[in-house]
């Protein structure tokens, strides 16, 4: 093939959006080691197109991609096309210092203090549903009717990200019209967070080579089935050990382990504006869509924000190797290390202040009354975009979790997304999400 060929510095900014430069590969030995130039208003794009204004960047200053050497990615896909081959970068200043505006720094600052106050790391994974761009007749959810209609798109997805080093685990059709899920294998810390942006990637540049479009946004219209990211965590101490188990306790959730769900719970209404950061996120959200009827915590519970993931017993499965907390509200519009952090920012404070577990709710939250709900400390979850921005404004804790650099950037972006909405109905703005990712 004629040309030649060229590697992504690549990062995934606020909006969920992967941007970045390509460079010549034959010059990757001098690139890796100064980076890529890179503009710190770029931070303010909105994933609709332009710099939100006003933003605290302006026409000034400069920062660099700093290609991180262990989430290199290289695909092949034959004939097909050329390799898929790129960096995820940290953005830093010009003297390779941090820089106040990178989401992945941001994740690793939460990530060491976790380390630092907590005495555990974090284990995490992340199960992306898509859909194809596909309005014909969809075959039956979860049939192999649904797996053989789009082949030979499952065999290669999971062959490109088995080559991007992302340990896939399952590709199945899911109950959604067109939609699969993808699985991973958990991964500490920022490397799960890193394989959330690129299995997302490697899924897209697939579909592409096979002559498809798939779409990770949260709803195609309005009463479509929902696409979300579930976040599956758990921790390990400090021997390496699973730090999340103990069988004497409710739901078999360690102290620690109660304490940062604890934590999560209390900040929810705030979180709300990282991990449903998208305007259709909220059409997604709500009773028996599977994704967060109620912010408590429940035990093999699809209803609640946080889910005590069941443990297989089959041929004598550790437990505690297993025992995993879920996150099910997240979606695609967010970005992966804002996610993890104010999740991690979260729990920490939770453990900060020794907070009790939750009580465990095991029963649809939609067939009990507001009374007996607020007995399992759900607080209200905000039903927009613009509610959860305020609800975080409010959360003076969860506002600190942030440098000013990147709030001021983060809800800047926010609202100009809203105002290139305004006067949308709710299916049009599915569908410009839809568009986008």
């Amino acid at each position: 093939m004629i040309g030649a060929r060229l590697t992504g510095f690549l990062y995934c900014d606020l909006a969920g959006i992967v941007r970045g430069r390509l460079v010549a590969t034959a010059d990757l030995e001098r690139r890796v080691a100064t980076g890529a130039g890179w503009v710190p208003a770029n931070l303010s794009l909105t994933p609709f197109g332009g710099i939100a204004e006003p933003n605290p960047h302006g026409p000034t200053g400069d920062v660099r991609l700093r290609p991180d050497p262990a989430t290199r990615v290289c695909v092949e896909f034959g004939e097909a096309a050329t390799p898929l081959e790129f960096f995820l970068c940290d953005v830093v200043g010009t003297d390779g210092g941090d820089w106040a505006g990178c989401p992945r720094t941001f994740l690793a600052r939460a990530l060491h203090d976790l380390e630092r106050e907590a005495g555990v790391r974090l284990l995490a994974s992340f199960e992306h549903e898509f859909q194809l761009v596909d309005d014909g007749p969809p075959p039956l959810a979860f049939s192999l009717a649904a797996q053989r209609a789009v082949d030979p798109l499952g065999p290669i997805i999971v062959g490109a990200l088995t080559q991007a080093g992302v340990e896939p685990e399952f590709f199945l059709p899911e109950y959604g019209d067109h939609q699969f899920e993808v699985s991973c294998a958990p991964a500490e810390g920022l490397a799960a967070a890193d394989r959330s942006v690129i299995t997302k990637e490697v899924i897209r540049e697939a579909a592409r080579v096979t002559g498809r479009r798939v779409t990770f946004a949260p709803l195609r219209h309005p009463q479509a089935v929902g696409n979300g990211a579930h976040i599956h965590f758990s921790f390990l101490g400090p021997d390496g050990e699973p730090a999340i188990y103990d069988e004497s306790r409710p739901g078999q959730l360690s102290p620690i382990a109660g304490q940062f769900a604890a934590g999560i719970l209390t900040h929810a209404p705030a979180l709300a504006a990282f991990v449903t950061p998208g305007a259709s996120s909220f059409l997604r959200l709500g009773p028996h869509r599977w994704s967060s009827g109620a912010a408590c915590l429940g035990e093999r519970n699809r209803e609640t924000l946080l889910r005590i993931a069941p443990v297989v017993e089959i041929a004598g499965h550790d437990a505690a190797r297993q025992h995993n907390l879920e996150f099910r509200a997240a979606d695609a519009t967010a970005c992966p290390y804002l996610v993890l952090g104010v999740l991690v920012r979260a729990g920490l404070n939770g453990v900060r202040q020794a907070l009790e577990c939750p009580p465990i709710l095991r029963d649809d939250p939609a067939a009990l009354s507001p009374e007996e709900l607020r007995q399992f400390g759900a607080p209200a979850m905000p039903g927009s975009l613009s509610e959860a921005l305020d609800r975080l404004h409010e959360d003076e804790t969860a506002r600190g979790w942030l440098p000013p650099l990147l709030y001021d950037s983060y809800v800047g972006v926010k609202r100009a997304e809203l105002s290139l909405l305004d006067g949308l109905d709710d299916a049009e703005i599915c569908r410009r999400y839809a568009d986008v990712y």
